[in-house]
């Protein structure tokens, strides 16, 4: 597993994704940061409603080459056929993406250690915020990994990705135009902002975080079970 995290880690520092992607979330986050700054407020939930929205488009272009990539290649066969467990295989991209998206999100707490300085911090939001970025960015990893591993094409993984990504995310604005009920109780329910939002505010709900948790679980055992089956085709 360790094997596989290193050299995923790197090939998104040996190529342009793992740049390109950190100057992209630094200069997005940066914008409502400066405009913070210039109305004197103290206030981050304008940089998290940024990331909410980022995190969409982000998190196909980090996750399209984990496995499509290897396919293309022709070099899936030999990682299938390696000395080590699938499950490996899969928590080891998995850990690399959501490691490279951290280092994104951690700007966010200097961000908060910034504006300290100024004025006092409610660190629980803060706190609670970056924790239901990380969670839900590593579900949607863990979505986008699942879709990787179904094509060769980078650009069908991302595309693919970004779909369920968008459904995920903006769940909830589909809902309101439910009726009232069973279907709208469920749909609320699976909405990603509805998890979120509680965590901005400071609220840690143990079945919120819970739901994340079982999301990146689902996903991770899809995405083994899509390997097994190409292990003994």
């Amino acid at each position: 597993m360790l094997a596989v995290f290193r050299r995923e880690f790197n090939a998104y520092f040996s190529s342009a994704i793992g740049y390109i992607y950190l100057v992209v979330f630094y200069v997005v986050t940066a914008i409502p940061f400066a405009l913070m700054m210039l109305s004197y407020s103290t206030d981050l939930s304008l940089v998290f409603s940024w990331t909410f929205t980022i995190l969409m488009f982000i998190i196909p272009v980090l996750t399209m080459r984990l496995f499509s990539e290897e396919k293309k290649q022709r070099t899936d066969q030999a990682l299938l056929t390696a000395p080590v467990n699938l499950s490996g295989i899969v928590i080891g991209k998995f850990l690399s993406a959501f490691c490279v998206l951290a280092l994104g999100i951690a700007v966010i707490f200097v961000y908060g250690i910034v504006l300290s300085v100024f004025a006092p911090m409610d660190w629980a939001v803060i706190i609670g915020s970056l924790v239901g970025t990380l969670l839900m960015g590593a579900a949607l990893i863990s979505v986008g990994m699942f879709i990787s591993s179904l094509t060769e094409n980078q650009v069908i993984a991302a595309v693919g990705s970004l779909v369920c990504c968008m459904v995920l995310m903006m769940l909830n604005v589909v809902t309101s135009a439910v009726p009232a009920g069973f279907l709208r109780d469920v749909l609320n329910s699976l909405a990603f902002y509805n998890r979120y939002y509680p965590l901005t505010s400071g609220i840690f709900n143990v079945s919120d975080v819970l739901y994340f948790i079982s999301f990146i679980v689902v996903f991770n055992f899809l995405t083994i079970r899509v390997l097994e089956k190409k292990r003994w085709a």
